[in-house]
């Protein structure tokens, strides 16, 4: 029996599953029990064949309880509790994938390289992109998506240059291709990934050199000019605009500019960048800053704007002495057990804690709301989207660390991520969400420290948006060439045995490149795309 002090569970990953036994060969000389795809909480559905399951759970020590369910010759399951170092095993038994019955279509976009367009607006190697377009086209891709950098476009305020992205977006439209179009509100360099520097409009980072605080700031006062603070999105501060009016603008601008490719269906989608990365979350893990991997990474909220905003809060919901960031939160580096504030028992479960939690986590989601309410505005009639990041590591803490730097209010006895699906459901905003190629099993092996869990994240997010019915499009996080980082796209993309129907309604694809145009990589990924779209390929 497991000691039930010792669980860390989480909402949408309880501690147990009702495992059904199925008989099927295997090379292994231990009698094994297969689940099938719909059982164990969903997010180890499978789009090949069926797992060998081993649960992992996390506890209040170093050591880890692991369930393994074993099947005798006559069917029997028994549960055999083992105390090992590993927090989770999973290995896949592979089978022959079957095909349901009802295969959906996910329509599958590329993204264009960051630096697609130069800083002068002007379309970089027309003739070798278009060349790179036409190969995808050959391969049914349906789309690309491509960024529209708001530090490229407005030199000046209201004015604004969009002569590259007219020359790109009628190429795409001569190839018959579909386009996403992200309007990036944030900087570009210094993140992973990373491959030209963009930073934010030459007039704001004038602005920025005697008003610092419009760049959100950490406990030791370095400024993050990848995007603007939350605080100055009602605060006059860009030369007589706030900065949700800033934004406001240039999706205006941007509307009408290219009214035709709405008219004509080209343009399918527009995501809102509401962040770093065009991602909704705090900056809390920014390279530039000294943060690697798994770094808790710090809180963002110590420009005046943001810190006057904490205070009024304290009028409202606590005493004065709450008017101020946590004390004992680590730095970028650290790891939760290490600090008073995240260690289990912490101060983030204390009265403060949660005071603090609460006001950090609503004031981002109250940032998304405000924005998307003027992107609606802009963009009457198309499909809008916003992308939330996976922050995946220390996911198997009680705390989940990195998580509350970044916003997103998760802990053991608390889902973070429905208030965020609440608020894209008010403004019919798709989620687009990130991390779908990643397996727990090779973050366990790679960074075992790090007690990660994209699996299970992804399973959480994508059924709060599923839940209130929005649409729940995907990307992968790093670039992805091998066939088991597609087949986990594909688990998450069409959850095998599901009731309800659910499947993502699009898949981006990180990104266009020289690697991706190689031969196998490009044959590797043609297959996955057939796979995506609903038909059936044989196993190789």
């Amino acid at each position: 029996m497991i000691p039930p002090a010792t669980l860390v569970s989480h909402c949408f990953r309880p501690p147990m599953a009702i495992l059904t036994p199925r008989k099927a060969s295997s090379s292994s000389s231990e009698p094994t029990i297969l689940a099938s795809r719909r059982v164990s909480l969903g997010f180890w559905d499978s789009v090949q064949g069926y797992y060998r399951l081993k649960c992992g759970f996390g506890s209040s020590s170093n050591r880890n309880w692991t369930l393994t369910a074993l099947m005798d010759e006559e069917g029997r399951t028994q549960d055999q509790p083992v105390v090992d170092n590993s927090m989770e095993i999973v290995e896949v038994v592979d089978m022959p994938k079957k095909i349901p019955e009802c295969d959906p279509y996910i329509p599958v976009y590329v993204m264009l390289p960051l630096g697609v367009i130069n800083g002068n607006c002007e379309l970089v190697d027309p003739e070798g992109l278009a060349n790179e377009l036409k190969i995808l086209k050959s391969i049914n891709v349906d789309g690309v998506m491509v960024d529209c950098w708001w530090g490229i476009v407005e030199h000046s305020p209201h004015i604004y240059n969009w002569d590259g992205y007219k020359r790109l977006f009628q190429i795409v439209r001569d190839l018959n291709l579909k386009l996403q179009v992200v309007m990036s509100f944030h900087a570009c360099g210094g993140n992973v990934g990373d491959d030209v520097n963009i930073p934010l409009p030459a007039w704001i980072t004038e602005i920025g050199k005697t008003n610092p605080d419009i760049y959100f700031t950490d406990k030791e006062g370095r400024r993050n000019t990848e995007c603007l603070s939350w605080g100055i999105d009602k605060e006059r501060v860009l030369k007589g605009r706030t900065g949700v009016e800033v934004y406001y603008d240039y999706m205006r601008s941007f509307r009408a500019e290219f009214d035709e490719f709405f008219e004509d269906g080209i343009i399918t989608e527009i995501e809102i960048g509401l962040g770093p990365c065009g991602e909704l979350r705090y900056p809390s893990y920014a390279e530039n800053h000294g943060w690697k991997y798994p770094g808790i990474g710090a809180f963002q909220c110590y420009d005046k704007f943001l810190l006057t905003s904490l205070t009024k809060a304290t009028k409202v919901g606590g005493p004065s002495i709450w008017t101020r960031g946590p004390n004992d939160a680590g730095s970028y580096n650290s790891v939760p057990h290490e600090t008073g504030f995240f260690r289990n028992g912490g101060e983030y479960d204390s009265h403060y804690g949660r005071f603090f939690l609460n006001w950090y986590s609503q004031t981002l989601i109250d940032h998304g709301d405000r924005v998307l309410t003027f992107a609606k505005f802009a963009f009457e009639g198309t499909c809008i989207a916003a992308k939330v990041s996976g922050i995946h590591w220390w996911y198997k803490t009680a705390s989940h660390a990195a998580e509350l730097t970044s916003g997103f209010y998760n802990v053991a006895h608390r889902d973070g991520y429905a208030s965020i699906a609440a608020m894209l459901k008010k403004h019919e905003t798709a989620l687009n969400f990130t991390c779908v190629e990643l397996r727990t099993m090779n973050q366990h092996e790679d960074f075992p420290e790090a007690l990660a869990d994209p699996e299970g994240l992804v399973w959480q997010v994508l059924n709060s948006a599923w839940d209130v019915g929005i649409p729940v499009a995907s990307e992968n996080a790093l670039p992805c060439y091998d066939r088991e980082g597609y087949n986990k796209i594909l688990q998450h993309a069409k959850p095998f045995n599901n009731p309800d129907g659910r499947h993502l309604s699009a898949f981006t694809y990180l990104r266009l490149s020289p690697t991706l145009m190689e031969d196998h990589n490009l044959t590797e990924f043609a297959r996955f795309v057939k796979r995506i779209h609903g038909e059936a390929v044989p196993n190789e």
